[in-house]
């Protein structure tokens, strides 16, 4: 299978519509609501395809419609229980039987070779996520217009090919597709969100190894605006008390300094040995700037059971101690092995026991690995006689992917995705036995680097005021007033100097 490097598909070369032939199967889900005029436009543009119909089946998911909705030419399914767009793609897809689900909003309409542009994709790569060109009309027929956010998007990334970790922002529920397998893997459709719930899902798609495709040819027309072209202040104030925790992703929705998030940006992972040793690398991970970053904790703590004990000579008792010291603390999660992935968390970083981060590691390391969308930065940390003991910041995205392509992680994730040696040192990282204890408060570090920064503003206004009062007073004046201004120039200078 071809290796796409970060999202640029260019590398992949699909056949011309007309001159191939099609095995796979699509599953087309059209969520509906009370929307029977639109599915009358919409069902028949699908059976007008020119991919095979044998190899398409259409899937309503009526979300509590009344009456209930019917629609000749589509299996209808009921939402069994809740309600709202999540819900429906969700039955949707359940129901699906194809190799290749595709979604599309009940009031579109497909030009005929729509599927066929589609599909050619996902006969190339198994992990292909295709995005339709959708325009805006008033009435059927009309040309209409792209979004103004998709074509600056498009124009912006050369077609997503330069989007990197953001390619699934343009991931719609409109006119999209994706592999069936891939679509359980990254959990399916979260039937708790109404809105904004095709956002999400793109960005768990990323997290399991997806490429987005927007291919103008799959051309699709949207029969009115959209919601977000009516009311896109209100659309934006709904989906943002929201979004900023499903999708660590958006920073700008987690500017909190101390907020525990569901989904974190930073997964640490920590082998559970000494109680001394792992409690100082763990409190490290939770000390730091990068305030949302979570811990799992790996041992055997299937082991720890309740019968009677000596409290202290228990063989367990650092484990036990462990468990005690952190079992009410949110951010750690108990774990009997290393996760296979910590998706839809962005990054993973595997400690060694007996190292600790430094205030600003995580961060750094981040930024490091997002300046050239690295897949693995590994960090040198000693050499003992066992080899380099070594911290490992992991992309999510990256290592999904090779996954799916099943060869050597670590090589795939290279040729894919880059990766890069750094020294620990460097970056923060110490050995327990030699770290300073931790103290303070990250939060109120910040809030004093902006006092600080405030009262240099406020010196450096304050210079530039005097420094023009010293050229106003030093300008050319008539003789009888220059004798006079001897003295407050020379007071202002003084005060210049001292300010400055």
């Amino acid at each position: 299978m071809t290796r796409v490097r970060h999202n640029d598909y260019g590398v992949l070369r699909p056949p011309a519509v007309g001159s191939w032939r099609p095995t796979l199967r699509v599953s087309v889900v059209i969520p509906a609501y009370n929307c029977a005029d639109a599915l009358e436009r919409t069902i028949p543009a699908l059976a007008r395809q020119t991919y095979p119909a044998d190899l398409v089946e259409v899937i309503v998911a009526d979300d509590g419609s009344r009456p209930p909705l019917q629609a000749q030419g589509a299996r209808v399914v009921r939402v069994p229980e809740g309600w709202g767009r999540g819900a429906a793609r969700q039955t949707g897809q359940l129901a699906a039987t194809g190799d290749v689900v595709h979604w599309l909003d009940s009031d579109m309409i497909l030009a005929e070779d729509h599927l066929e542009t589609h599909m050619r994709w996902h006969h190339l790569i198994d992990y292909a996520v295709v995005i339709g060109e959708t325009r805006f009309v008033d009435e059927p027929g009309e040309e209409g217009v792209v979004s103004e956010y998709t074509r600056k998007t498009l124009e912006s990334t050369r077609r997503l090919k330069d989007a990197g970790a953001g390619a699934y922002l343009l991931h719609t529920g409109a006119s999209t597709s994706v592999r069936a397998d891939l679509l359980r893997a990254a959990g399916g459709v979260d039937v708790s969100l109404n809105m904004a719930e095709d956002t999400e899902l793109g960005y768990r798609l990323l997290q399991a190894g997806a490429v987005f495709i927007p291919d103008p040819e799959a051309r699709a027309w949207h029969v009115g605006p959209s919601t977000v072209m009516v009311r896109e202040k209100e659309v934006h104030r709904h989906n943002w008390s929201y979004l900023g925790d499903f999708i660590p992703d958006l920073r700008w929705l987690r500017s909190h300094p101390r907020r525990h998030w569901r989904v974190p940006y930073v997964r640490v992972v920590v082998a559970a040995t000494t109680y001394e040793q792992t409690r100082a690398g763990v409190d490290s991970a939770l000390a730091g700037t990068l305030a949302d970053a979570a811990v799992t904790l790996v041992g055997p703590w299937g082991k720890l059971t309740g019968e009677r004990r000596s409290n202290l000579d228990d063989p367990m008792l650092d484990l036990r101690l462990l468990h005690n010291l952190y079992a009410y603390e949110p951010r750690v999660a108990f774990a009997e092995s290393v996760p296979a992935s910590v998706a839809p968390t962005p990054f993973q970083l595997t400690l060694p026991t007996g190292w600790v981060l430094g205030a600003d590691t995580l961060a750094k390391l981040v930024r490091h690995a997002d300046k050239d969308l690295l897949g693995l930065v590994s960090v040198a940390l000693a050499e003992g006689p066992g080899g380099v003991v070594a911290a490992r910041l992991e992309r999510t995205s990256a290592f999904s992917r090779a996954a799916l392509l099943r060869g050597a992680a670590d090589d795939l994730v290279d040729e894919m995705f880059g990766s890069e040696w750094v020294s620990g040192g460097e970056y923060g990282f110490t050995p327990a036995e030699e770290a300073e204890p931790l103290g303070g408060d990250p939060a109120k570090w910040r809030a004093l680097a902006g006092e600080r920064l405030g009262e240099v503003k406020e010196l450096r206004a304050e210079v530039a005021r005097l420094k023009a009062e010293v050229e106003r007073l030093s300008a050319p004046s008539d003789p009888d007033g220059s004798e006079n201004r001897r003295g407050p120039l020379s007071s202002l200078i003084r005060h210049l100097r001292s300010a400055g």
